[in-house]
């Protein structure tokens, strides 16, 4: 009894874990979003946007400091009087000393940004900085669900070529097992042998190639979705399963969204802060208006007393306004805009020169995946004729009308036309997420 109920606790726990390692393609976007260090890092420029704003925010509000400030006059200050007050000759002087060894001074100031057109364009510029970080997460989360989309297909279809090459290592060693027999019984001769042994020795060692590359294949999946990589991971799709239905290619390429597409909308964006710059540096000659006040105490001692209340703290109020009107500054403001517009100029040339990589780029996709589609069909047309081949073969040898070396050929093409069909499969689905990442859908906002 209490083995079997170790038992059940294992294949308990067991299944858990794998529920908790298996994932759909779905599923591995999903967790590559909320783990790829990539999109955190692009998620964490986000909230320090924020913050940026906030601070830019905070110049506008009341700035309010408060100030104690505590002197010991070792030596007084020495002033010099015309000794004429003194009955001294003209163009003489006495050194006299003021005040008393010990000074405090207590008080709070503040002061509040009226009007500055600076903070005006810094808020503006704040705000599309912040559209900037999020246009940033959603080109990040792109680039993520194209490495981890193409990494997870890798491994599928690793996994479906596994499971043609265990059919076809099973039906070529039975094959392999009744021609030996029939060479112990003389009907055929060694060489029929050695030849089905040639051909399943590489089926074999294609098989381990495989195999290997399903693992080489998954730690390039983990790796792009931010999984440790030390953990088991299981793939739960299949070919059925991931394969969607054919794009609509045509409509498409006829009009190309260009906003779509995160590098242009971060271009535009970027742009709008470039002419935001070049605003700055235009309006740099109207004023800024700053009010302030203050109030503090202020005591002389001889003594350090200046906790007596009984002793007197004398007050000093004050309020004002400084208006600051730039007047020359050695044209240092006209240069700098006219670079900003140069960066406003260079930046639409970028813009129009982008629209045309972009045209081209999904032009290039469209041609390459309607290539795909078709050598999909061809490569799962030439591996059905590879089978048929292979299965009159059988039953000619069977039949005792074949020959071995009919049998060798015939496998060898099999494996082949299922290599190329695989290759031509992964070449689609690669194909696809090329095209859906060109016309901007790979992720939708």
């Amino acid at each position: 009894m209490r083995t079997k109920f170790l038992l059940l606790v294992i294949l308990f726990f067991g299944k858990i874990f794998s529920q908790g390692n298996s994932f759909s393609l779905q599923q591995a976007l999903d967790y590559a979003y909320l783990h790829n260090p990539n999109q955190l890092n692009a998620e964490l420029d986000a909230k320090s946007q924020v913050y940026y704003k906030r601070q830019i925010m905070g110049i506008g509000l009341p700035q309010l400091n408060g100030s104690v400030d505590v002197k010991d006059y070792v030596e007084l200050p020495t002033q010099l009087l015309p000794g004429q007050f003194f009955g001294a000759p003209p163009g003489s002087f006495i050194p006299v000393k003021f005040g008393t060894k010990y000074n405090a001074t207590a008080g709070v100031s503040v002061s509040q940004l009226i009007f500055s057109n600076d903070y005006l364009v810094g808020m503006q510029a704040a705000k599309e900085l912040m559209n900037l970080s999020q246009k940033n997460i959603l080109r990040t989360k792109t680039e993520t669900a194209s490495s981890v989309a193409k990494a997870y297909y890798s491994a599928l279809i690793n996994k479906e070529r596994i499971k043609l090459l265990d059919a076809n290592v099973a039906r070529l060693k039975k094959i392999l097992d009744d021609t030996r027999a029939l060479n112990k019984a003389g009907f055929v001769e060694k060489i029929d042998v050695d030849r089905l042994e040639v051909t399943y020795n590489n089926l074999v060692t294609e098989k381990e190639k495989v195999t290997k590359l399903i693992g080489l294949s998954e730690t390039v999946l983990k790796f792009q979705m931010g999984f440790k990589i030390s953990d088991a991971i299981i793939i739960t799709d299949s070919l059925n399963t991931a394969d969607q239905a054919p794009l609509s290619i045509a409509a498409a390429s006829q009009s190309i969204n260009f906003a779509q597409r995160p590098e242009y909308s971060l271009l535009e964006t970027q742009q709008k802060l470039n002419v935001l710059n070049y605003k700055r540096f235009r309006q740099a000659g109207i004023p800024t208006l700053v009010g302030y006040g203050s109030f503090s105490e202020q005591a002389q001692r001889q003594k350090f007393d200046f906790f007596d209340a009984s002793q007197k703290w004398f007050p000093i109020g004050i309020i004002g306004a400084t208006l600051s009107v730039p007047i020359f500054d050695g044209r240092q403001t006209y240069n700098r805009a006219m670079q900003a517009k140069m960066t406003v100029l260079k930046t639409k040339n970028n813009l129009f020169n982008l629209e045309q990589a972009i045209s081209m780029e999904v032009s290039m996709a469209s041609i390459s995946y309607e290539n795909a589609l078709q050598s999909v069909e061809t490569q799962k047309r030439n591996m059905e004729l590879a089978k048929n081949i292979l299965e009159v073969s059988n039953k000619k040898y069977t039949a005792g009308v074949g020959s071995n070396l009919e049998i060798v050929t015939a496998e060898t093409s099999l494996k082949e036309a299922e290599t190329n069909y695989f290759n031509s499969l992964y070449d689609l689905y690669i194909a696809k997420i090329d095209y859906q990442k060109a016309i901007g859908t790979l992720v939708v906002k």
